[in-house]
């Protein structure tokens, strides 16, 4: 597999320049990708024992009062136009786009919110000696723009629990964005990355994401 992403970085290195993360908030850090990449902990990964109850989402959300679930409020921050909010936070309208396919989106219902780096990878990578309640802030991170992602239903089925050595968005300079938000992410709550996933991610920041930005950031314990 790493084979074939060197194959596909190469020509895309010589017409794509990265797509940077958003802008860091005021309380985050940044690095540039191959720095933050020597910060990440390299381990074997073991995922036995995990189930998707061991992460319970949707929850309430950053604001209790507002009827909405966390779902919901990422879908209200990632609106490109706002949608209408009905009883219960039943959103109608609205307009997204989905940055794994590039993909514009107008119906809420056909989006996911997706864990960028999905739970069961998450689990393997550390989580599953977590305690249950901070497994519960991992599934509903808003505290850092990175970990959880409006897309498509069709992008989200495509990547599955894959990680950056099997899947990355393709066609276009989101991979940069992606991978230095997968970084991003692992970083802020501690998880480690595999042998192979190791060896992807330095293909990009040996390569065409070098100078893709990663916001730095920690969860909170």
């Amino acid at each position: 597999m790493i084979k074939n992403l060197m194959r596909g970085l190469v020509p895309l290195a010589l017409v794509l320049s990265p797509l940077a993360a958003p802008a860091p908030t005021a309380s985050a850090g940044v690095q540039l990708f191959p720095d933050a990449l020597a910060e990440l902990t390299e381990a074997t990964e073991d995922p036995a024992g995990y189930k998707e109850s061991a992460f319970p989402h949707w929850d309430e959300g950053l604001d209790a009062a507002d009827g909405c679930d966390t779902r919901a409020e990422v879908l209200l921050v990632e609106a490109v136009e706002a949608p209408a909010t009905g009883s219960g936070c039943a959103l109608t309208g609205g307009r997204w786009t989905s940055y794994y396919d590039g993909q514009s989106v107008t119906d809420p219902a056909l989006l996911r919110v997706d864990h960028l780096v999905p739970l069961e990878e998450a689990w393997a990578s550390g989580a599953s000696g977590w305690t249950a309640e901070r497994r519960a802030r991992y599934a509903n991170d808003q505290g850092a723009a990175a970990t959880l992602v409006a897309v498509t239903a069709r992008s989200q089925k495509a990547k599955a629990g894959q990680d950056p050595a099997a899947w990355v968005p393709d066609g276009n300079a989101a991979y940069c964005r992606y991978v230095g938000e997968w970084v991003g992410t692992k970083l802020r709550w501690g998880l480690s990355v595999d042998k192979d996933e190791m060896e992807a991610l330095k293909l990009f920041g040996d390569g065409p994401c070098e100078d893709t930005v990663v916001q730095r950031s920690t969860a909170p314990r």
